[in-house]
């Protein structure tokens, strides 16, 4: 599988710390590592900040090309385009961004087009509609298509309510129907979603999980020592929510949980990231007194290890109705560290079945400000050896970023 040549169409990319910016980043690192002549066509880093950052900040209104050097010594390039960045985004204004994003990449395409053939093309959703551009390279240069699915992205801005118009929708659902008739292969991240697409497309769809290095992300012992490093007592007891700041989250519910717990003065809660939700939710902890929680900025990778494994319990955090659209990428390094996870889900979508069948989590509903406190108090007062260990051994089992990326690219 070596030597061939791979074009990713990706909305988020390397040096993004989280969410689909980071997979792709590591996908295509590990791919240019493995003997693949990578090429990338992306936007300029801005999430989860929603801000571009520096130095790309300077160069917003370009389009720029760079050459990223993987740790093991390969080369890929990186060509970024022009887009919109809304400060506080909505459903509007990420569908602006979407658009932006796909029209710039659409030049970048054709300049391409005319360049040395790749060998595949891949494209990963969201924004969906990328796609678009994939099918385009393919009917060209008879590249090979493959379209890879994080997110549900229709589906969730229609139950979030953030794309009310049935004619829009209608619209959005064809030109994705179309998009499935074209690629090659469709893989997915979760069996819930593998079922949703295929009733959608018609079509067979493989199974692509999101990873974790599993040895650089694995559990510590000196949990008082790491407490102390971020400012904490030995004694307290860490409730870590650590990711996007976010609509679909619905974070709303930590801090309620944390109002009926303050009286307990051991219990700490710590929200960690960034997103257009965050001030939102310092303003509510502030109006509320509650002195039993911390906001955090984002961690550095490079001792993000050590930060996960200061907690005695991570929160997975999502609304009703998302957890058969979503699977949470917080939650493979969670398990890759033996982390005890308290998750949202309600019976019957996937991350409810992936937890309750694998035992590597405590399940609440979604949005039970009253059932993640009680969760929290069982977590802290009950031995739950049994979950660290299984969490660990799910991550080396199933969660390996070589296994992963090994059979899914075997065929390619």
């Amino acid at each position: 599988m070596e030597n061939k040549r791979i074009l990713l169409l990706g909305g988020n990319f390397y040096p993004e710390p989280t969410g689909i910016g980071k997979y792709n980043g590591e996908m295509i690192d590990w791919l240019a590592t493995h003997g693949f002549d990578c090429t990338v066509v992306t936007t300029y880093p801005y999430y989860p900040q929603w801000k571009l950052q520096k130095p790309w900040s300077r160069r917003r209104f370009w389009y720029t090309s760079e050459v990223r050097v993987t740790d093991g010594d390969a080369y890929v390039r990186v060509h970024r385009c022009p887009h919109y960045v809304p400060s506080k985004p909505n459903g509007k204004k990420r569908m602006l961004l979407d658009l932006s994003f796909t029209i710039s990449a659409f030049f970048k395409v054709l300049q391409l087009l005319a360049m040395r053939k790749y060998d595949v093309v891949i494209t990963v959703a969201p924004p969906f509609h990328l796609g678009l551009l994939a099918v385009l390279y393919k009917r060209v240069r008879g590249a090979k298509f493959l379209y890879h699915v994080q997110d549900l992205q229709i589906e969730a801005a229609r139950d979030l309510n953030l794309i009310k118009q049935p004619w829009i929708l209608k619209a959005l659902f064809r030109t994705e129907r179309f998009i499935f008739k074209e690629a090659d292969q469709i893989s997915t991240i979760s069996e819930g979603m593998i079922r949703h697409i295929e009733e959608k497309s018609g079509k067979e769809v493989q199974f692509f999980p999101n990873w974790s290095n599993i040895s650089f992300f694995y559990p510590l012992t000196d949990k008082a020592g790491i407490k102390r490093i971020y400012g904490f007592l030995p004694t307290d007891k860490i409730i870590l929510y650590s990711g996007a700041i976010g609509e679909k989250q619905g974070l709303d519910t930590i801090l309620e949980a944390a109002d009926r717990l303050s009286g307990q003065k051991d219990i700490r809660f710590v929200i960690c990231g960034s997103g257009p939700y965050k001030e939102q939710l310092e303003e509510t902890a502030k109006g509320k007194g509650l002195q039993n929680v911390a906001f955090l900025p984002l961690q550095p990778l490079q001792t993000f290890n050590r930060f996960l494994n200061m907690a005695d319990v991570h929160l997975i955090i999502q609304k009703s109705g998302a957890a058969d659209l979503v699977m949470p990428s917080k939650l493979t390094n969670i398990l890759a560290v033996g982390g005890l996870s308290i998750v949202t889900a309600d019976p019957g979508t996937c991350l409810y079945d992936v937890v309750a069948g694998n035992e590597i989590g405590l399940l609440i509903p979604p949005e039970d400000p009253e059932a993640l406190a009680g969760a929290i108090q069982q977590a802290l007062g009950q031995d739950h050896s049994e979950i660290h260990r299984n969490s660990r051994s799910y991550a080396e089992n199933y969660l390996s970023i070589d296994g992963i990326l090994t059979r899914y690219f075997e065929s390619v």
